[in-house]
């Protein structure tokens, strides 16, 4: 038990792996690694579950593949089935916060059958209707279209731009040092490259029904999501759907509320 890494279609993915029990899969966002999972992990594993915590690909100790489109949201969603697929588990309850719960929402979609129930933090489901708000809040996807010009300003300074954006939330040490190392910037934000550059308006693909037992959780004081979206998610849910919020902490809801988060997963994954 540990951590391992775990080859998936060319990319070497970094997982740790604690515990024995009911597999539980957490997935981290941007730009975190599975460093997020800290106060979950000994929790979970503690109480009877076994917690597998990858660093997504780009992130952390995991391989950071060149081209853009490397990150599409169907890579990530076979990198976690690749991991459970090499650790032996048939299905796993899956968690996600920011990127992680698109993933989660994706794995939910693509691969029904790997998923007992799926929790995601934070973000709506992906064809949740936008809110005048979400828009708004999402100004910075737009900016982080610009390669080059996007990497430079978000370092510029001692990385003045992030430590802004961020509003002192979240793991900025560990960010700043993970970001500085070689392609780590380019290869955080490709996630956004991949799957959210400008398109022309159209009828969006189909997506499978999201058939699993689904809680959204959503933070007040999340500066970048929309609880509104959140809560509308659960007319996209076919399976039962629960949704909570959590007054006053940040986005980052894994570090700013641990016990109730907590809390809230010991009680759903039973």
């Amino acid at each position: 038990m540990g951590g391992m890494v775990v080859a998936a279609d060319g990319v070497s993915l970094y997982v740790e792996d604690h515990g024995e029990g009911v597999p539980v899969l957490l997935i981290h966002g941007w730009p975190d690694s599975s460093r997020l999972w800290r106060n979950q992990v000994p929790h979970l594993a503690g109480r009877g579950f076994r917690v597998i915590a990858p660093d997504l690909r780009g992130f952390g100790r995991s391989g950071r593949p060149e081209e853009v489109a490397a990150y599409s949201l169907r890579n990530s969603v076979a990198d976690m089935t690749a991991i459970l697929d090499h650790l032996g588990i048939a299905t796993a309850h899956v968690v996600g916060h920011d990127w992680g719960a698109v993933v989660a929402w994706f794995t939910a979609m693509l691969s029904p059958d790997r998923v007992r129930t799926l929790t995601v933090i934070s973000v709506p489901h992906p064809r949740s209707a936008p809110t005048l708000r979400s828009y708004e809040m999402a100004w910075y996807q737009l900016f982080f279209q610009f390669a080059g010009v996007a990497e430079a300003t978000i370092q510029h300074d001692d990385w003045a731009w992030l430590r802004r954006f961020t509003r002192g939330d979240g793991d900025q040490a560990q960010w700043i040092a993970d970001l500085s190392r070689p392609g780590a910037l380019t290869a955080s934000l490709n996630w956004y490259r991949a799957n959210l550059a400008p398109r022309r308006p159209g009828s969006p693909p189909e997506l499978p029904p999201v058939t699993a037992p689904t809680m959204g959780i959503w933070s007040t004081g999340d500066h970048y999501l929309d609880g509104e979206m959140m809560r509308n998610s659960a007319s996209l849910v076919a399976g039962p759907w629960r949704y909570e919020e959590i007054p006053d902490a940040s986005h980052w809801v894994p570090l700013d509320a641990p016990a109730r988060l907590n809390e809230l997963l010991e009680s759903w994954l039973r």
